[in-house]
């Protein structure tokens, strides 16, 4: 069982993660109270936790992170909206946008 989660830093940035022990709440004060001081977050407090989601398997949830941190910020934010016609959109090439012939 893992959790793969989003926290939006206070620069606007988005920090996408997985853990496996605890839940995102959890987490999410680890994140806060700066145990890692050179990890991405430690420099961007305060962070807020904007997405969760859930996974039996924690290979899935591997899977999910890596996907996810690949994403664009549009995308990011459009799963985070729980809107799941625009990630649908915005996984096709340019967003959706028809190829132009060079």
């Amino acid at each position: 069982m893992a959790w793969v989660y989003i926290l939006q830093c206070a620069d606007g940035n988005y920090y996408t993660g997985m853990t496996r022990s605890e839940e995102p709440d959890q987490r999410l004060s680890e994140h806060q109270m700066k145990l890692s001081p050179s990890a991405y977050t430690a420099s961007r407090l305060p962070v807020q936790l904007v997405y969760s989601e859930y996974f039996d398997l924690i290979a899935d949830a591997i899977f999910a992170e890596r996907k996810i941190k690949g994403w664009s910020r549009a995308k990011k934010e459009a799963l985070i909206q729980g809107d799941w016609r625009l990630v649908q959109v915005l996984s096709k090439r340019r967003g959706g946008k028809p190829r132009t012939s060079s």
